[in-house]
């Protein structure tokens, strides 16, 4: 038997790759596309632009008009959009390099939709460009929304429109939007109860919707066939195409007046002068490694503690954020987050509450190293359900925050305030079902956009500001959503008293939401959030985490009947309604806030309530008349004013007691010492070899390579750099199993007592 040699010539592999390239099964997201959150290198147009020399002046006169037509852009699709999202400003419009770097977004903008842009821009240029069925032309415009190819989570569809000078590909400009609904297997876009990929609705990669600046009919129609809401579906596509038309022709006016070479070389600059400064700024810092924990308290589905992992290390130039041994992916929970959408999150914590002064731009990534485990609930794998993936990406836009503290708190100069954390499991209703007009929707409401801003280092939160993923959104109007939508809000955004993070300086409060529903026969509810056993945001420096907060029901009644029956005989303030419970017959109860879809009658109420950001520092170095203030306002109960912040007042009309104030915070600190231990005792008493047996519990323990997790209801240690997916029981069936055990115990029993 003789050798064959193998060996293939040069032509014969070119002849391979191409008919490996035109028989590819499927065109999944580019690994080396989605591994990649840097800018690209300089192409050899902006090499040759910019080893010229540019003039900055006319730089920064290219950059304000860019920057004029963003805005105005944006402004276009808030206005006309018919999308919750779009009316409350959850939404952006940005421009990017020819290769697909963003370089500029909108100034009121939500910058991770933009963030993850460059993922498809990078896909559409690699497979779609030189494809002979597909191919890249002038008025193209592609649409996509599977945040696996690039995004956040697929409620937010983008339009990506590329924009050509005299034949020449010059750049790319896109809105996005969060649109909602999207045929999901429940109403809204986000389903809790998504248990596999195929349960999310649409999931669309890059794919020219748009021809010669019209909207593909065929296509459109069937995309509106797949959603709850076909009228959304069309007229925000129209209203995206539109703004991404106007930006398209404030850019072509910029080439007209400015040239090719002052676009381009702006568009350039503005990432590599953000690189550079940023690269300036993390040498600035102190070498080491700052660490911090958190832990969601929900699947969604069931009560469990999920550990994300991060450390921080600054060595010189470089800045590495290290999320090994955080919490394994779940095959059957919508909760798992793609990487790219990751790193893009911790991009908006940085560009939000770190360097905020910094252009909004991916560059500021660009220096940074950010490292996980495959198959983490921050890396998943391709095929687990990512519908849901807000609930680690609500985490991830706080998490770097104390640690960035820590290492930014001896620096000479800051470049904003040092901020705790503010309250990451933004709460609202999602909703679905038969309006009052007969028109079927499903989305969700404004009120997630009222977060609780963390305290600061030199004074108070602001209350109900904005959520940690946007800080321009706004909660929309009340009357408006009504004239839309059977859901009513029995009572105003109330701020509920002392439901926020104490410390020096206190965290801002949320609100409390009160809904019910009127004039529909075919509506419901679900609540996507976590936070109601574990404080989502940790304080800082000596403050008081985030309170943690539960869904409550009332529901086998109708109160609009009660009320006219008994008018002034309730008060709609969460408390009172389920602790004097003035609703006779009703059935009251408590829940957490990780609610899948349920249907709702007429008149049954729902309350939630907004979270509060976290404290900074010790609540007993809180200025004593700031803690009178806040009582004197409703913000903190008196009972909280003497029992925690220690201070003494007159308690008929709230004089401050300077002196005794003094004595109760000399006696607390003397009583601190006496109840403090050393270190090593307080270690030995505290520390566990594993976690609780009771807890279900996913992360690593006291070694970042071992993974600690359930699944099959069963615990399992795992090897992080082998972690697998856990697979999660129904509740249904656990449900089912717990009452069938209950009946066989009951009925072992009533068989004793008949035989005795």
């Amino acid at each position: 038997m003789s050798d064959t040699n193998t060996t293939l010539t040069a032509e014969d592999k070119s002849l391979l790759d191409q008919f490996l390239n035109d028989n590819q099964l499927f065109y999944a997201p580019d690994p080396e596309i989605m591994a990649s959150h840097s800018i690209s290198p300089r192409s050899a147009e902006e090499e040759r632009v910019l080893s010229q020399g540019v003039d900055p002046h006319r730089l920064n006169q290219v950059r304000g008009i860019v920057i004029a037509a963003l805005d105005e852009s944006f402004t276009m699709v808030e206005q006309m959009g018919a999308a919750p999202g779009a009316k409350w400003g959850d939404l952006v419009t940005g421009i990017y390099t020819a290769t697909g770097d963003l370089s500029m977004i909108a100034p009121h903008g939500i910058v991770a939709f933009a963030g993850c842009c460059h993922y498809p821009i990078k896909f559409i240029r690699k497979y779609w460009e030189n494809d002979p069925t597909v191919g890249l032309r002038e008025g193209d415009g592609f649409i996509h929304n599977d945040s696996r190819y690039g995004g956040i989570h697929n409620t937010d569809q983008s339009m990506i429109m590329p924009v050509y000078w005299q034949g020449e590909l010059i750049c790319w400009i896109s809105s996005t939007v969060h649109e909602g609904e999207n045929g999901a297997c429940e109403p809204g876009g986000m389903p809790a109860a998504a248990e596999s990929k195929f349960d999310e609705g649409l999931k669309m990669p890059p794919f020219r919707l748009v021809e010669n600046f019209e909207v593909r009919r065929d296509l459109l129609t069937f995309l509106q066939n797949s959603v709850r809401d076909p009228k959304l579906q069309l007229e925000d596509v129209k209203v995206k195409l539109h703004a991404v038309m106007r930006l398209r022709d404030r850019v072509l006016r910029v080439l007209e007046e400015h040239g090719k070479d002052a676009l381009i070389a702006a568009l350039r600059k503005n990432l590599e002068d953000v690189e550079v400064e940023v690269r300036r700024r993390i040498a600035e810092l102190p070498d080491g490694t700052t660490r911090v924990v958190s832990f969601p308290d929900s699947t969604l589905r069931e009560n469990a503690l999920l550990k994300f992992n991060l450390a921080v290390t600054v060595k010189g130039e470089r800045m590495i954020l290290d999320l090994r041994g955080s919490s394994p992916e779940f095959l059957n929970r919508s909760i798992n987050c793609n990487f790219a959408s990751f790193r893009t999150i911790l991009l908006t914590a940085y560009l939000q509450n770190i360097w905020p002064d910094l252009p909004h731009t991916m560059a500021v990534f660009s220096p940074i190293e950010v490292i996980a485990d495959e198959n983490s609930l921050v890396c998943s794998s391709f095929d687990t359900p990512q519908a849901m993936s807000l609930i680690p990406l609500f985490k991830g836009m706080t998490l770097p925050v104390i640690p960035m503290a820590k290492l930014s708190y001896s620096l000479p100069h800051r470049y904003t305030a040092i901020v705790a954390p503010q309250y990451d499991q933004p709460a609202t209703f999602i909703y679905g079902g038969l309006t009052q007009h007969g028109e079927s929707v499903g989305n969700f409401c404004a009120d997630i956009n009222g977060n609780g801003q963390g305290a600061r280092s030199h004074r108070d939160g602001e209350n109900a500001l904005s959520p940690p993923f946007g800080f321009m959104c706004d909660i929309g109007e009340q009357e408006l959503a009504e004239e839309e939508l059977p859901i009513l809000r029995l009572g105003g955004h109330n701020i509920a008293t002392d439901r926020v993070g104490f410390g020096k300086f206190r965290g801002g409060f949320g609100y409390e939401q009160v809904a019910t529903v009127r004039g529909s026969n075919l509506w419901g509810f679900m609540t996507g959030c976590t936070g109601s056993v574990f404080s989502p945001s940790p304080g800082m420096f000596g403050g008081y985490a985030s309170p943690v907060y539960a869904l409550c029901k009332i529901r086998g009644i109708n109160v609009f009947d009660f009320v006219k029956q008994n008018p002034g005989k309730i008060e709609f303030d969460i408390l009172k309604l389920m602790n004097e419970q003035p609703i006779p017959d009703a059935k009251y109860s408590t829940h957490d806030m990780g609610m899948t879809f349920e249907l709702v009658n007429e008149g049954e109420i729902y309350m939630i309530c907004q979270g509060g950001g976290a404290g900074y520092g010790d609540v007993l170095e809180r200025d004593p008349a700031l803690v009178i203030k806040d009582v004197e306002e409703g913000l903190v109960s008196r009972e909280t004013a003497q029992e925690l912040f220690k201070v003494a007042f007159d308690p008929e009309n709230l004089l401050l007691d300077a002196e005794g104030t003094r004595k109760v915070r000399d006696a607390e600190r003397r009583a601190r010492i006496a109840r403090g231990k050393p270190y090593h005792e307080f270690v030995k008493e505290w520390q566990t070899a594993e976690p609780p047996a009771h807890i279900p519990y996913f992360g690593s323990w006291d070694d970042p390579k071992r993974i600690w997790a359930m699944n099959g209801g069963q615990r399992v240690v795992l090897d992080a750099d082998k972690l697998t997916g856990m697979f999660m029981p129904n509740p249904k069936d656990v449900r089912i199993g717990a009452l069938e055990a209950e009946v066989q115990a009951l009925r072992a029993q009533l068989e004793s007592a008949n035989a005795g």
